[in-house]
């Protein structure tokens, strides 16, 4: 699944205004404009490579997986309110780079978080997609990368996921 449709997806489920998406990719440390998260929002005419997903395409700006990790982080903050560090605590939590793999894995984790979500209420919401999860299998999911019982999150969990959420949060 492509960034951008991760974007769009979950720009429907939550009804998230323009203004608001503009706002968390500030949040998240990402400068943009109103027209730029409109470019993001666009759907390319034909299908892209994904060596050259940081490129600007014509029909829009696609989305790479730091600036999506970055609003995800947004989202967490428009959603819970910014976390006060702790002691000793660097202020802001640098991003790891990451593979296109494991982006599907830091959506559930990320949302799970910004939502407020039990693992029942992510159960929950892939059930009503019609994706049946163990509860084994989703904390499989939400582990760190190289912990031995970690299990790369699929495209069909993450669709589902959003579109779940579109159930529960649009009716």
């Amino acid at each position: 699944m492509h960034n951008h449709d991760i974007l769009i997806r979950l720009r429907y489920a939550l009804d998230i205004k323009n203004k608001d998406m503009v706002e968390i990719f500030k949040l998240g440390d990402i400068d943009v404009t109103r027209e730029e998260v409109m470019q993001m929002l666009t759907k390319p005419k034909e299908g892209f490579d994904d060596e050259y997903e940081d490129d600007v395409d014509e029909d829009g700006i696609n989305c790479n997986n730091t600036m999506l990790e970055s609003f995800l982080n947004g989202l967490i903050i428009f959603k819970r309110g910014k976390q006060e560090p702790k002691p000793n605590q660097p202020e802001s939590v640098a991003l790891a780079p990451r593979n296109k793999e494991s982006m599907n894995n830091i959506l559930l984790k990320k949302l799970k978080i910004a939502l407020s979500l039990t693992s029942e209420d992510v159960i929950d919401i892939l059930d009503e997609a019609g994706v049946m999860i163990t509860k084994g299998e989703l904390s499989a999911i939400l582990r760190k990368v190289g912990h031995r019982n970690y299990k790369e999150c699929g495209d069909k969990y993450a669709r589902n996921f959003l579109k779940g959420l579109a159930y529960k949060y649009r009716g």
